[in-house]
């Protein structure tokens, strides 16, 4: 098995990186849907909802750079273009929404399908030993799971 200079099997580290650029393009999605209902959000929750909305959309803003570099890191390219965003991503695009309910639904299924994308990328870097890749996955997904219990207890839904 040939490996790069990681001490990763090459083959497998591609498979990764294709997952990684999978992962990038559906969190540029969901960091633009975010900045959306950031500037739309109106009515009586407004002024928790708009910082709240401008924290998620900051903290995507970190993760989209992270994973990023760890495409770069593991020999890859990272996606860059809108055009490529949109090929690759399988989020709803959230255009206009301004009410509260419809704003925090979309964040809460935006993060359930990233959590889909995490967990396989996790399960296959478990399988080769990338340990920064597994470490990266393991916290993306610990913070999120707790960003959806928290969206769905505001909208008074059980998990």
């Amino acid at each position: 098995m040939k490996t790069n200079i990681l001490g990763l099997p090459v083959k497998e580290t591609e498979l990764i990186v294709t997952e990684l650029n999978t992962l990038l393009a559906n969190f540029q999605v969901y960091y633009q849907n975010l900045r959306g209902i950031h500037w739309n959000i109106r009515g009586k929750r407004f002024f928790d909802l708009h910082v709240k909305f401008e924290e998620l959309y900051n903290d995507s803003q970190l993760k989209i750079d992270m994973i990023a570099e760890r495409v770069l890191t593991l020999g890859g390219t990272p996606l860059h273009t809108f055009e490529d965003y949109i090929k690759n991503s399988q989020l709803a695009v959230g255009k206009n929404i301004s009410i509260d309910e419809k704003a925090i639904h979309l964040i809460v299924n935006s993060l359930s399908h990233l959590l889909k994308i995490e967990r396989e990328i996790l399960n296959k870097s478990s399988e080769i030993n990338d340990e920064g890749t597994n470490s990266m996955m393991s916290d993306f997904i610990a913070e999120q799971e707790k960003t959806i219990w928290m969206m769905r207890a505001w909208l008074e839904e059980e998990l």
